[in-house]
């Protein structure tokens, strides 16, 4: 039992039994007393057979009217005292076993675990008694240990995921860097004798030199997933022309992209490098996944919005509340490779930037509207 209500037991006990000491001190006194009085009683007898042989009725009657005062009604048993007190007793280390089972040791058992928890020791399971009073509260408490231990798994296991895609792309890297360094020397060396010989040097060293951007773009995906540490510096932009001029450098050939741009000035307060980021990682995400051309346009309201659309599957509805997720991938992408960052990296730059990425599936493809303040707007002459 605990030792507070351990406590109470004992005070409670001893007040118990200085009451029944009391109680029999005060029927022993009474006895005393009537040990005194029989005496007394003994003389009146004497008295009453006196008067009955004298034939004084009177006086018989008086002296037995005399005698039924002083008789005492009121002696009550030792054993009348003795059991409501033991009752009592029982019943109050009744209540307070009770207690001591269905409130104050569970709750003791949800002090120990709480500690466990803060230490970060979430291998100690609770007990789950749903008769006590905390049974659901229990539950609930021993349910959160077994996220959390799930929590902690996935978070290790995305960490050492991101290290073993890091480690191996910058493996990776090598291979073609190596390739280009042997070419290289073969322009030195004056190896490249014919026009045919030149155009295939030249091919293959584009070749590697896409290969080792494509690499280099993964690793930057990874390198920057903790976005916290990005800086992010907004101006004014003139988002028709940025689009025209930066943004359609993206695309190799232009027949990959149709832009839908109205003929104004808009402005908008972005960071130009950081914008053409988010536009890389939309294309590379269309060309992996949706494989089509890709339809940029704008709208013009209290906020600019950009569409890039592509006309692939698009993403299931169930995971568009969760794709912008570090590390998470929507149910559909098949067998291609990625790290569930690109759309995480998307959204973490144009919030840095005050705007915001919404998900809209056509039919087909996928709408990605990126929202950001407008500065002013002139129409072109």
């Amino acid at each position: 039992m605990d030792k507070r209500l351990s406590a109470i037991a004992g005070v409670y006990i001893l007040l118990m039994i200085a009451v029944f000491l009391l109680i029999a001190g005060g029927i022993k006194k009474q006895e005393n007393e009537k040990l005194s009085e029989s005496a007394e009683l003994s003389v009146m007898a004497n008295e009453i057979r006196q008067s009955a042989e004298a034939g004084d009725k009177e006086e018989v009657l008086r002296l037995c009217d005399e005698l039924d005062e002083r008789h005492s009604s009121n002696n009550k048993p030792l054993l009348i005292i003795i059991i409501p007190v033991i009752i009592s007793i029982a019943g109050v280390l009744t209540m307070l076993g009770y207690l001591n089972a269905r409130v104050i040791r569970p709750f003791s058992n949800l002090e120990d675990f709480a500690g466990e928890i803060a230490k970060g020791n979430f291998e100690t399971p609770l007990m789950v008694t749903r008769e006590n009073f905390f049974g659901d509260f229990t539950w609930a408490f021993d349910n959160m240990r077994h996220e959390m231990i799930k929590s902690r798994a996935r978070e290790r296991e995305a960490i050492e995921n991101n290290k073993t895609v890091i480690a191996t792309l910058s493996h990776d890297i090598k291979t073609p860097v190596a390739s280009i360094r042997t070419y290289s020397e073969a322009f030195e060396a004056n190896m490249d004798s014919t026009p045919e010989k030149r155009q295939k040097y030249l091919s293959i060293l584009m070749a590697k030199c896409d290969e080792v951007s494509k690499l280099t773009n993964d690793l930057f995906l990874h390198s920057i997933s903790e976005m916290n540490r990005l800086e992010v510096s907004s101006e004014e932009i003139e988002i028709v022309s940025f689009v025209n001029e930066e943004v359609a450098k993206l695309f190799a050939n232009e027949e990959d992209v149709v832009l839908n741009l109205p003929d104004s000035e808009i402005v908008v307060n972005a960071d130009p490098k950081r914008l053409l980021q988010v536009f890389e990682n939309l294309k590379n995400n269309a060309d992996k996944y949706a494989k089509t051309k890709i339809e940029i346009s704008l709208d013009i309201g209290e906020e600019v919005k950009i569409h890039f659309r592509d006309f692939g599957n698009g993403i299931p509805e169930e995971d568009i509340p969760f794709i912008t997720d570090k590390f998470y991938r929507g149910r559909n992408v098949g067998d291609e490779n990625g790290s569930g960052l690109g759309l995480y990296i998307v959204d973490e730059l144009m919030n840095k930037m005050g705007g915001k990425v919404i998900l809209i599936n056509k039919n087909p493809g996928l709408d990605v509207v990126l929202e950001l303040s407008t500065g002013h707007l002139h129409k072109k002459a």
